[in-house]
């Protein structure tokens, strides 16, 4: 074989044998990053449901103080007899 073919084929080993490893590396990376995107929406969701837990104790407490106590119609809401509305 001829010096030139030799290095054509070594360059070609290195070039697929480089390529094989980047290849590699980048699935690594992009499994790694799509658990951490499934992580991330896990935690979302966790928080999500914390709000929706507090949102729904809101109203629980809103409507039990609401019971207790008694509304009337301020004077301003209610229209003066003879008098045109406003």
């Amino acid at each position: 074989m001829s010096r030139a073919s030799q290095l054509t084929l070594a360059g070609t080993g290195l070039f697929a044998l480089g390529t094989v490893v980047v290849v590699h590396f980048q699935q690594k990376w992009e499994k790694d990053a799509m658990h951490h995107g499934v992580v991330r929406d896990m935690e979302q969701q966790r928080i999500k449901k914390e709000r929706q837990l507090d949102f729904d104790m809101q109203k629980v407490l809103e409507a039990e103080y609401k019971k207790g106590q008694s509304v009337r119609e301020s004077p301003d809401d209610i229209p003066a007899k003879g008098l045109p509305d406003r």
